[in-house]
């Protein structure tokens, strides 16, 4: 059987203007195959075992050419595989999504196209600059700029164009801006027509400047602007210094890398302005032997608490805990301790009540949280005669069970999860870090750092010398100053709420 291709396109770079349905296409896809102008973070959300296929283009250097991505395309497909054809902005414009589809009509394959936001539109609004508007301009175009000025016939009408249409959208533009300029002023435009040039729209390093058809080829030379890059020419641009909405977010132009495996209570961060960069330098996977948690979960209703220091620690031990036929009737006499309030969410998700959090999400703060709960008992400090099941991490630190040993407790620490390296290379974050443009590199653990630091290998420390570190507390901090790196954000209590907190009151006082 025949396979079918989605010919995907992947919006201008903010990946929140990635669609739904090109978001679910890429999920279900065995293939991918896509370029280098998007953002490769729409990559994260595939969970399976895909073949990526690196088909970029730019700046006229190709790693495949048209017809390789073309014969590509045809040939995944005839093996059976679903194909995801992701590409930048919209594929039907400038995309040459159209001659692929062509090609895969020509060869009775079954496709779909999923339109996606082009940078000729989003790269305008990200900058103040609206294309059309009742008060300054009724029509728009978009018009590729990369034609060849010395060649005798053009297919673009430049007395039309020029005459003819409120605002223009050039796209690939940088390289002929002059001539591009001097052709509009040569057909009629007037040369003091206000021009905007929008570098990266929508990314963290997104740059605008305003000119007019005279001074923009001198701004962008002495600026130094290199594609990708946007020109909008026409009187809109007269609005952008009251409508630029983005330049205003505390946190616009800053990216913050997060090395855990997921980002999530990150999400404010990008509600001020800033671009997350998923990098996970850790994955939980299994135990590599269930027999300690398949004895614990035997005589789970034989313990007076259950202490639970993570999400991935419940989902583990629960998921576990189902598997081998239990029934959660059985833990009806069973306290539940959560460290922290994520944790706390994911045991009530079972139906189950939390009966102590403590005041400190760290190990000092459940020893006294525990005794606390003891004295309340009528006891004094100590803990015996209190048994203490605490499913966790396969590492993990030895001070709240060594504490309740000390006080008389009993306690059976299990591995319910291990943390490991995922198997990947971080070529892309690599070069980020090496161009400066990460601002905050997040830690969440010992373990994301240390990994982090094998996954980068030599060029490690000089990677992160310059960035500014944020970690979740202080057995992580421990961890990175004994590399030798500073520490600048740390949160009191140990929760990423608590450290996307501390980010925002670093970068805006």
């Amino acid at each position: 059987m025949k396979g079918k291709v989605y010919i995907v396109g992947a919006g201008p770079g903010d990946i929140g203007l990635f669609t739904i349905k090109g978001l679910k296409c890429l999920q279900k896809s065995d293939v991918v195959v896509y370029d280098f102008h998007l953002n490769a973070q729409i990559l994260n959300y595939v969970h399976h075992d895909a073949e990526f296929i690196y088909a970029g283009k730019r700046g006229g250097q190709h790693d495949m050419t048209q017809d390789n991505i073309n014969a590509t395309l045809v040939k995944k497909a005839l093996e059976g595989k679903t194909v995801c054809r992701l590409k930048g902005g919209d594929p039907f414009v400038f995309g040459r999504g159209g001659e692929e589809a062509e090609v895969l009509a020509d060869n009775d394959i079954e496709f779909e196209v999923v339109p996606g936001i082009s940078s000729s539109v989003s790269a305008p609004a990200y900058a103040g600059i609206p294309l059309t508007h009742r008060s300054y301009s009724s029509s728009f175009a978009v018009v590729p700029g990369y034609e060849d000025m010395t060649k005798p016939e053009s297919s673009i009408n430049w007395k039309g164009l020029a005459t003819g249409v409120g605002t223009i959208a050039f796209l690939m533009t940088v390289k002929n801006i002059a001539q591009v300029c001097a052709k509009l002023i040569e057909n009629g435009r007037p040369a003091e027509t206000p021009v905007a040039i929008v570098r990266w729209g929508t990314r963290a390093d997104q740059t605008t400047m305003v000119g007019t058809l005279t001074t923009m080829p001198d701004i962008v030379r002495e600026n130094e602007i290199k594609p990708p890059a946007v020109m909008v020419v026409g009187d809109v641009v007269k609005l952008r210094d009251k409508l630029k909405w983005i330049e205003k977010k505390p946190l616009f132009g800053k990216r913050i890398l997060v090395t855990r495996e997921h980002a999530v209570g990150f999400e404010s961060l990008t509600d001020l302005g800033a671009e997350i960069i998923e990098f996970h330098t850790i994955k939980t996977a299994p135990p590599e032997d269930w027999s300690d948690l398949d004895r614990a979960i035997a005589k789970a209703a034989s313990y007076n608490w259950i202490v639970l220091t993570s999400a991935n620690g419940v989902k583990y031990f629960f998921q576990r805990y189902f598997e081998k036929g239990m029934d959660i009737r059985d833990l009806k006499d069973v306290k539940f301790c959560s460290v922290g309030s994520k944790t706390a969410d994911a045991i009530k998700a079972y139906g189950i009540k939390v009966d102590l959090i403590p005041e400190t999400f760290n190990a000092e703060g459940l020893v006294n949280a525990f005794v606390a709960e003891h004295k309340k008992q009528g006891s004094e400090s100590r803990l015996e005669g209190i048994k203490i099941l605490l499913p966790r991490a396969e590492t993990a630190r030895e001070l709240f069970p060594d504490k309740v040993r000390e006080l008389g407790g009993d306690i059976d620490v299990v591995t319910a999860y291990r943390s490991i390296l995922p198997g990947r290379r971080g070529r892309r974050i690599r070069k980020f870090l090496k161009q400066g443009k990460i601002s905050i590199a997040t830690f969440t653990s010992a373990a994301t750092f240390n990994n982090f630091m094998e996954l980068m290998e030599e060029d490690a420390m000089g990677l992160l010398e310059d960035v500014t570190i944020a970690a979740i507390g202080p057995v992580t901090k421990q961890a990175i100053e004994k590399a030798g790196l500073k520490v600048s954000i740390m949160p009191k209590d140990a929760t990423v709420d608590a450290m996307v907190t501390e980010i925002i009151k670093y970068k805006t006082e």
